[in-house]
């Protein structure tokens, strides 16, 4: 099933884009986006909240930023989702198909031919919950977005709605919940150690007893383990550490 967003600074357009799109059994979810900025701005979202995200059905000629330079931005994610152009000008196929655009279909857009390119994004969009070798997170900095990449990080600390992912170059707030970290990666050795704590295993160099408290050695940092998960670490830990063997 197919997680998608419709952009296009047309309001009607938009909304019957959004309708045909969700009658398709093969759509799980679809967002809307009037305008470029507000459609990035969603993706950086969905992605930090680690969201999945399969394709961008994508208007071309829109105000302030286009179509063919979102697309561009697009392509600068680490995973990006799949491109379907969706414009009422045929003059930019050979712009769109260079950005690796899956279809580029003119409007007025009929049912049959969505129900087409929907048919050609399922064919290549990432499975549901697959990542790639080494998962990233995006972080806001002053108006630029940088990526954090998964295994650059010590651990993520628990900060209300927000979690802070502390790294060997400093440390980036995120809006998202630790809960919904663990289960991104957990299959990456990632261990609860804390109600509001989460540790890179890799990044683990000590764990020791001290006055009847558990300690891990993290990066330079050192951090209490809790009673409650004192067990499950330590036999995680041991695990980790006989597979690197």
């Amino acid at each position: 099933m197919l997680r998608v967003l419709a952009v296009d600074d047309e309001v009607p357009a938009l909304e019957e884009l959004a309708y045909l799109l969700r009658q398709d059994t093969r759509v799980e979810h679809v967002a809307t986006a009037s305008d470029g900025v507000s459609a990035l701005q969603d993706m950086v979202q969905m992605i930090g909240a680690g969201e999945r995200l399969d394709g961008v059905f994508l208007d071309i000629r829109m105000p302030g930023l286009d179509g063919l330079d979102l697309a561009r931005l697009i392509g600068g994610f680490p995973s990006p989702p799949k491109l379907v152009f969706v414009t009422a000008h045929d003059d930019c196929a050979v712009q769109a198909f260079d950005l690796q655009a899956v279809d580029y279909l003119l409007k007025p857009v009929r049912a049959e031919r969505l129900a087409e390119a929907v048919r050609r994004l399922s064919a290549v969009a990432t499975p549901a919950g697959e990542q790639g070798p080494d998962d990233v997170i995006p972080v806001e900095l002053g108006g630029v977005t940088r990526f954090v990449p998964q295994q650059a990080v010590w651990f993520a600390e628990a900060k209300g709605d927000y979690v802070r992912l502390h790294t060997v170059d400093g440390s980036y707030l995120v809006r998202m919940s630790l809960a919904a970290l663990e289960r991104r990666w957990s299959s990456a050795g990632f261990i609860r150690v804390h109600r509001s704590t989460l540790v890179s295993a890799r990044h683990v160099s000590e764990l020791r007893f001290d006055g009847g408290r558990v300690l891990l050695t993290v990066g330079t940092e050192t951090l209490p383990v809790s009673r409650r998960h004192t067990r499950q670490v330590r036999e995680q830990l041991v695990r980790q550490f006989k597979a690197l063997a």
